[in-house]
């Protein structure tokens, strides 16, 4: 994760990009990017191109590292308090093989 971090900041310093960066603009750019990703699946989500999935998914993941960057958060450590959050709220003996909402578990 730190050499994928120090080649994001390397590239955006080079074309002098981070002042284009600010929060609201990252946050619409995953939305966006996640919309683009969605359209891999729009008319038949059996028969997708892995390829396009690929670079959809990582302008996904490049949009949301570079906002834990400029909000200086560590990526790993919000996601796994996240994942033990979620544990919480999905325990295996009332979760496992279903897909409801936490809520009505």
């Amino acid at each position: 994760m730190e050499e994928l971090i120090k080649q994001l900041k390397q590239f955006n310093e080079e074309r002098d990009w981070d002042k284009f960066h600010s929060p609201e603009n990252l946050a619409k750019s995953i939305s966006i990017e996640s919309a683009e990703l969605l359209e891999c699946f729009q008319w038949d989500s059996e028969n997708y191109n892995k390829e396009e999935v690929c670079e959809e998914l990582a302008d996904v993941f490049t949009y949301c590292i570079q906002m834990a960057m400029k909000l200086n958060i560590n990526p790993e450590e919000i996601i796994l308090k996240k994942l033990e959050k979620t544990k919480k709220k999905y325990p295996v003996e009332k979760s496992k093989g279903v897909s409801t909402k936490y809520n009505k578990l």
